[in-house]
């Protein structure tokens, strides 16, 4: 059953927290992740793991599930040689499976389905590069059959995430913009720009008068670079602030690893919800602990908010 409320009214109300990277607990669950597919080839033969690992995030207090659809589109599967329509019930599979782990709490928990850039299909890192070479018509053309069936699973928005520059930004919100699901629209950036290259105040602009979008923000970065596009965020559209970095680890695509040390750190979500964050978690390499510590420093529930 979904929450009584929706997201929106939530974060009108306060804070509310987001789970952390599916992939690093699927792999400390003991999950096989080398596949193109990443965390979406579990939809296939591993769906009790992918349960389990939205279920770790509730019992740490997250009260948004994104979905395993992340890398899951219908030309990824096609390589696989399924037919479009097992790709479809595998797309909606992913918000039935959070749907269900989240109906395993207590409080409300909501569940936000997964739309990842089209470079997230090629598996080829290109998605934290951006300018593939396409349109954006071209761009909406291939998210708009994957929106459209994992709205129809019925989450209570979807997450156009980690999307490295505007043209995909809009195309994004182009192909969202008939699903009747409210949406957040969160960029990968570098520094102070998106992965593309481009001002964060011209990226988050887009979103600033559609009145689809519930929380315009950034994922899969640095920490610190998070500090200041949450301000820009805020101040460029007047929406709540998502934010939901990585861990600080660096990632080596060639020797497929991470290295370095996590920056993490829970206690900056003070100072995003200073400067408008509302939606508050982490990425890649950020697990239950930490959600956890985000839980306890935002307060026991989402109306209660000590920091606004």
């Amino acid at each position: 059953m979904k929450p009584a409320r929706t997201l929106a009214g939530a974060l009108a109300a306060g804070t509310v927290v987001l789970d952390g990277g599916l992939s690093n607990q699927l792999s400390a669950q003991g999950c096989d992740l080398s596949d193109d597919l990443w965390s979406a080839s579990l939809l296939v033969d591993g769906a009790e793991q992918i349960e389990a690992a939205h279920a770790a995030y509730v019992r740490a207090g997250a009260q948004v599930l994104i979905t395993s659809s992340y890398q899951a589109t219908y030309e990824g599967f096609a390589r696989r040689g399924m037919s479009r329509d097992r790709a479809g019930t595998l797309l909606a599979r992913s918000v039935y499976l959070a749907r269900r782990a989240a109906e395993s709490g207590e409080g409300e928990v909501w569940v936000a389905a997964s739309v990842g850039p089209y470079g997230a299909m090629l598996a080829d890192g290109s998605e934290y590069r951006g300018r593939y070479g396409l349109s954006v018509r071209e761009l909406e053309r291939f998210h708009r059959p994957r929106i459209e069936i994992l709205a129809s699973a019925g989450p209570d928005v979807l997450a156009l995430e980690t999307v490295p520059d505007i043209d995909e930004a809009v195309a994004l919100l182009g192909a969202a913009g008939g699903s009747g699901v409210p949406v957040w629209l969160s960029y990968s950036i570098a520094g102070e720009r998106t992965r593309a290259g481009q001002p964060l105040a011209d990226a988050f602009a887009p979103a600033a008068d559609n009145d689809q979008v519930i929380a315009v923000g950034i994922n899969c970065c640095e920490p610190g670079d998070a500090d200041h596009a949450v301000e820009v965020a805020a101040a460029v559209t007047g929406k709540p602030v998502v934010v939901y970095p990585n861990s600080g680890e660096q990632w080596d695509a060639a020797a497929r690893g991470w290295y370095g040390h996590p920056t993490f750190d829970p206690l900056r979500v003070r100072a995003w919800q200073a400067a408008g964050a509302r939606l508050v978690g982490g990425c890649c390499r950020v697990g239950p602990a930490d959600i956890a510590a985000l839980r306890a420093l935002t307060g026991a529930a989402a109306d209660e908010n000590p920091w606004s």
